[in-house]
């Protein structure tokens, strides 16, 4: 844990607390710690597939597909998509939520039903816009999981969404991080939605893969629409 990701937490009035099960955040009488390791029920083989993200993120033959995480968040998206065979790339700006994920990494690497998942799941801490201006070879897919807006009934948002917040605002300029997402030259951007919610600036997706809680827009840029 880095001194700068202690500042940060305490200056939206959080903590950053070493436990016996990991790096946690704490504020509000609430704690929060990034554990890959509950999401195990869904790695497996005979549910990894009906995954709504795997689906969405599917490309048809690659045998070492690639992605990039735009808004890495606690990683449980990268996770399944790793968990599909994915090498996943995975970014994440604010220093408080990097400080949790890379503890949840480093704890999952020792778990032998996940270590080799993990292996696949690289972490950088920064902002993904320019990096995915930047890129050199393009990703097959590029994941986005911009924050969607706080409900104004505190009850009805999840403990993690509560402190999250705190930390991380709605996404401000949508089309700045669409029009990266493009510039990297994927197969395909796969955006995780609410299942009513608008298209990430007002873009049309190519189709979408949808469920009860969440729906993935996905966009196929025209020059690999046939793939």
């Amino acid at each position: 844990m880095s001194g700068e990701a202690q500042r940060v937490a305490r200056e939206a009035g959080l903590e950053l607390r070493e436990g016996a099960a990991g790096l946690a955040l704490a504020g509000g009488g609430m704690e929060l710690t990034c554990d890959l390791a509950r999401l195990l029920p869904r790695l497996r083989p005979d549910r990894l597939g009906r995954e709504l993200l795997v689906r969405a993120a599917r490309v048809r033959g690659v045998a070492a597909p690639t992605a990039v995480d735009a808004t890495a968040g606690l990683g449980e998206d990268s996770l399944l998509l790793a968990a599909a065979g994915f090498t996943v790339t995975m970014y994440e700006k604010d220093p408080v939520i990097a400080a949790l994920l890379q503890d949840a990494l480093d704890r999952a690497a020792n778990e032998p039903q996940l270590s080799a998942i993990v292996e696949r799941m690289t972490l950088v801490e920064g902002d993904s816009v320019a990096a995915l201006r930047a890129m050199g070879a393009a990703p097959d897919v590029v994941f986005l999981d911009p924050m969607f807006p706080e409900r104004t009934k505190s009850a009805a948002v999840k403990k993690k969404f509560q402190l999250l917040h705190r930390l991380e605002r709605p996404c401000e300029d949508e089309r700045e991080l669409l029009d990266a997402a493009l510039a990297a030259g994927p197969r395909k951007v796969v955006i995780k939605r609410p299942p009513k919610g608008p298209c990430l600036a007002g873009v049309r997706p190519s189709h979408a893969v949808a469920g009860k809680a969440v729906r993935y827009d996905v966009i196929v840029p025209p020059r690999t629409a046939s793939e």
